[in-house]
């Protein structure tokens, strides 16, 4: 047996050393392990509000560790929860010293100070954060804010962010979802409108952004204050005047939207268009006035301009609605009117240009005067018009077809309506015509046949038709589901017809006679409608604000009651002068009825009467 070799002082080195590399091996990850262990537990003891546990695992791990961002928060609400407010304020010190870039540790100091209850402390910390504030700091710093429930202190952050970076609009998304999260409306306008300071393409957003921070009347004048400044600061800026002139649509103050389009268009040289729009849909909204100041201002500003002809046929067109709509109506205005008419056809000639001037004549005369004869004669020289166009043609056919049933002809009319329907299959003027023919099914009792049409119809790519379907459809399965032969729907619907004929004495006699003979009916809430608006129309205004009560002071017509309450206003503020009363109860239908289709007009009407100034 050969002995043992003596170990070398070389070897037993070299021995030793692979001893001591085994050992730290097997130890360190043991070592990490169990300080990645104290942490997770300090972190769930933190979370739980097992304050002593949390701060007692803190506290063994090394400083560097404590002072980490990952570590420190958590550690520094242990001890503030155990109100060791001195040593929660050397840990923060402590780390702000290790890691002078977070500057969150500067907020956190700051509430080591308002957990403590010395304010002045932590205003002066707040402060110093702010005024050091560096340009990476100010998302994370207005970050902490926030959590810290401290939006106002995160406002100043961001603002002294965009002071720092010298640009009037950086930070912009970061405060307005600031303004929107703290319900701050005029702040929220005010940061939206800077979007598109320099992005005309922000517009779109913008308009949404703003549409939904109008809630309250209050908000509309706050937005309108800003813009109007805004239009005088930044002259040069078009999109100011342009979301002013969108804001007034949304108002329904035409008035104001004209002075706006008059500069747009004329910035633009735009030869009128942009005020044809807007007196268009000043027309559409039953604003006369400010429909024929747009009108004139195209005549008299661009008479060679491309929009002369057709503002000079809208014009008179608009006059001409005005007066029908001002209840009785005077037969000496329409003869002035269709007077007017003639002036257009001397001056412009007959031509399918001026088509619809034929054609509005043909209507007064029908309806207005019962001149039935003139109004067809009319309508056939459009029809029969050398290089009139389909469209033309068929507008008049339908026309025509309203003088047959005005005379009683229920066949002649269908078989025009019917032929429009043919030559223009998935149009407007076809839908149109279907829409005719489905009342005139409707006014001879045949609903089934008048369904029909309205399923079509109710599909139609026209909102307004598609809207006057649905409505005349929900009456007649609303009024035949338990009265299936519709006997009370069939007197309401030749009433119906003698209002279409203009003939309103025998219309509120046939509703009279309805209501008595179908009390409770289904129809009694329609049948009062209908008769307060052929009160208005006949002249008789008081009846029409009794008959409207009916509805208004009775719970279960509810389907009706703003309908009842803004005309009921509309002839006080309109027929009577009663301002106030008007007033009152164009301000009950707002706070009553906030999701009616009459708010924006009644909203209009509210402020003029109270006096606003409506630029």
């Amino acid at each position: 047996m050969r002995p043992l070799l003596k170990p070398s002082p070389r070897n037993r080195c070299v021995f030793l050393f692979l001893l001591f590399s085994l050992w730290l091996g097997a130890s360190c990850p043991l070592q990490a392990q169990n300080e990645g262990g104290d942490i997770a537990l300090a972190k769930e003891y933190a979370r739980k509000g097992e304050n002593e546990k949390a701060a007692f695992l803190f506290s063994r791990l090394r400083p560097d560790e404590q002072l980490a961002p990952n570590i420190l928060p958590d550690y520094l609400s242990s001890l503030l929860g155990l109100k060791q407010f001195k040593d929660a304020e050397k840990l923060v010190k402590k780390g702000m010293r290790q890691f002078p870039e977070e500057a969150s540790y500067g907020v956190a100091l700051g509430g080591v100070y308002a957990a403590a209850g010395d304010q002045a402390a932590m205003t002066k910390q707040y402060e110093r954060v702010i005024s050091q504030l560096k340009p990476v700091q100010v998302v994370p710093v207005a970050t902490e804010f926030m959590k810290r429930n401290q939006p106002e202190l995160a406002e100043k952050v961001f603002l002294k962010g965009r002071e720092l970076a010298k640009n009037d609009t950086e930070f912009s998304p970061q405060l307005i979802q600031l303004y929107t999260r703290t319900g701050q409306n005029e702040n929220l306008m005010a940061e939206t409108l800077r979007l598109v300071q320099t992005d005309n393409q922000q517009l779109p957003f913008v308009r949404n952004m703003l549409q939904n921070s109008l809630h309250e009347e209050k908000d509309f004048d706050a937005l309108e204050k800003q813009l109007l400044s805004n239009v005088q600061k930044y002259p040069e800026q078009e999109v100011y005047s342009e979301l002013l002139l969108w804001l007034q649509l949304q108002r329904h103050d035409f008035t104001g939207a004209l002075v706006q389009a008059k500069a747009l268009d004329r910035r633009a040289r735009a030869q009128g268009s942009r005020v044809m729009d807007l007196a268009a849909i000043a027309q559409q909204n039953n604003d006369y006035e400010s429909a024929i100041a747009g009108y004139e201002y195209v005549i008299r500003e661009y008479r060679t301009g491309p929009f002369y002809g057709l503002a000079r046929q809208r014009l008179v067109q608009t006059r001409e609605e005005q007066v029908r709509n001002t209840y009785p109506v005077d037969p000496a205005k329409i003869r002035g009117l269709i007077g007017e008419y003639q002036q257009v056809l001397t001056e412009l000639g007959k031509k399918p240009e001026t088509a619809s001037v034929l054609r509005n004549m043909a209507a007064l005369y029908a309806f207005q005067l019962d001149e039935k004869d003139k109004a067809m004669a009319l309508l056939q020289e459009v029809i029969d018009m050398p290089r009139a166009s389909l469209d033309v043609v068929d507008d008049a056919k339908i026309n025509l077809a309203d003088i047959y049933l005005l005379r009683g002809e229920p066949w002649e009319a269908t078989l025009l309506y019917s032929q429009v329907e043919k030559s223009h299959k998935d149009s407007p003027v076809g839908y149109e015509a279907k829409l005719r023919n489905a009342r005139l099914s409707y006014f001879a009792g045949d609903f089934k046949l008048a369904q029909s049409h309205l399923d079509i119809l109710k599909q139609a790519t026209s909102r307004e038709i598609a809207n006057d379907a649905m409505q005349l459809s929900l009456l007649i399965s609303d009024n035949t589901a338990m009265d299936t032969a519709g006997v009370a729907l069939r007197d309401y619907a030749a009433v119906e017809l003698l209002v279409f004929q203009n003939k309103l004495p025998e219309a509120i006699k046939g509703l009279d006679n309805l209501l008595q003979k179908y009390p409770g009916h289904a129809l009694t809430d329609e049948a009062w409608y209908l008769k307060g608006q052929l009160q208005r129309r006949t002249g008789d205004y008081n009846g029409a604000i009794t008959t409207l009560a009916r509805i208004t002071s009775n719970p279960k017509y509810d389907v009706l009651s703003d309908d009842a309450l803004f005309l009921t206003a509309s002839i006080l503020e309109e027929n009577l002068q009663d301002r106030e009363k008007a007033k009152e109860l164009y301000n009950n239908l707002l706070v009553k009825y906030p999701g009616s289709i009459y708010v924006a007009e009644a909203r209009k009407r509210f402020r003029k009467l109270r006096g606003d100034v409506l630029n």
